[in-house]
């Protein structure tokens, strides 16, 4: 059992593969198929080029205010990888590779950034809830959600994400003393990027650790290196199988490094050296992650750089086809999905809409 064999209280932290992407911790090492290995490289790839020409897109001005994620696919794309197609995924705002895993369409992701609602609609079997700003709230729709599973008597489990920053927040702490509680069936991911915005982690709390916030609940806490994809969905894995158990929630610390901005609003130089960045991206998740594959056969070097050619044209076209169309949305477009049961309020303004639109104005 990893979890219950690596303390947070002693600075203990999970890694399966060093930098070099060579294993370091066979006695942990998860037994994934060649397919899923590959499958999971190929959406940090992914990720990798849809978040460096969306940056660029954003610069161009063709797009809003965006949040990039270079440097923290492994954190993301290990631990999603580690639930089932009826699992729930809660993000907060900066969980591109594990939309994208859990199945959300690089359509829609465009469209949210683009400033259409319609990006916030997922297909129905997709169990995604939508982009959450306000930092930590959707800890507690987290929470609800899995406390409804046990309700329902149902088998799902709910993994969500929030920054290291969200640790400071009362719904994270809300969150997790209802988890605790309840003993719902939660996994809690702190992308622990070292920033939030421009406040290190070093004053963000006096913890040693984020993972061990999870004893005063009475929940599992446990550190993983989250530029290890292998570590994080090892370690995911066995705290999802615990909450499908009925063993309770379990609270996951995966320390990676955000090596882009904020967002798009955001200039790091101002707050942060480049020799930490450097040092940081020396440890880079797909790097790693790519050398071992290529290592041990799964992956090639020709593939690789088909691959990237495949992924950057596909980004090109689909963001062509949203700039064209993504602008074509109507106010009245924002009631439409929001509830099985419009209330009476947003059904006054939503008739009062429909008349403006039926009188021909825009």
């Amino acid at each position: 059992m990893i979890i219950q064999n690596f303390n947070p209280l002693e600075d203990e932290m999970v890694t399966i593969l060093d930098k070099e992407g060579e294993v370091v911790r066979e006695d942990i090492l998860p037994d994934i198929e060649d397919d899923k290995l590959k499958h999971m490289y190929k959406t940090m790839l992914f990720t990798r080029i849809i978040d460096t020409k969306t940056l660029q897109y954003q610069r161009q001005g063709r797009m809003l205010t965006y949040a990039p994620n270079k440097g923290q696919e492994a954190a993301q794309i290990g631990s999603v990888a580690a639930i089932e197609k009826e699992d729930w995924l809660v993000p907060a705002f900066r969980e591109l590779g594990a939309w994208l895993y859990k199945g959300v369409s690089l359509d829609q992701i465009y469209l949210y950034w683009y400033g259409n609602e319609e990006g916030s609609r997922f297909e129905k079997d997709v169990k995604v809830l939508p982009i959450s700003v306000p930092i930590a709230s959707q800890l507690n729709h987290a929470v609800g959600i899995a406390m409804a599973t046990n309700i329902k008597k149902e088998n799902d489990v709910t993994l969500a994400y929030v920054g290291d920053g969200g640790t400071s927040e009362g719904e994270f702490h809300e969150a997790l003393n209802f988890a605790g509680v309840f003993n719902t069936p939660n996994v809690f991911i702190i992308q622990n990027n070292q920033w939030a915005i421009s406040v290190s982690r070093n004053i963000q709390t006096k913890s040693e650790t984020l993972a061990q916030k999870a004893i005063a609940y009475g929940i599992p806490g446990v550190q993983v290196d989250g530029n290890d994809v292998l570590a994080m969905y090892a370690v995911t894995k066995e705290a999802v199988e615990r909450a499908r158990r009925g063993e309770g929630p379990t609270l996951i610390e995966a320390v990676t490094y955000r090596l882009g901005p904020h967002t798009t609003s955001d200039d790091p130089t101002i707050y942060r050296t480049n020799e930490e960045v450097e040092e940081w991206a020396l440890k880079d998740p797909l790097t790693r992650f790519q050398k071992y594959l290529l290592d041990k056969g799964i992956l090639t070097q020709e593939e690789d750089e088909k691959l990237r050619d495949e992924y950057a044209d596909q980004v090109t076209q689909t963001f062509k086809k949203i700039e064209k169309t993504g602008a074509d949305t109507k106010l009245i477009d924002v009631f439409k999905y929001n509830y099985a049961e419009m209330p009476p309020n947003l059904k006054e303004q939503y008739e009062e809409q429909k008349r403006y639109y039926e009188g021909g104005e825009k």
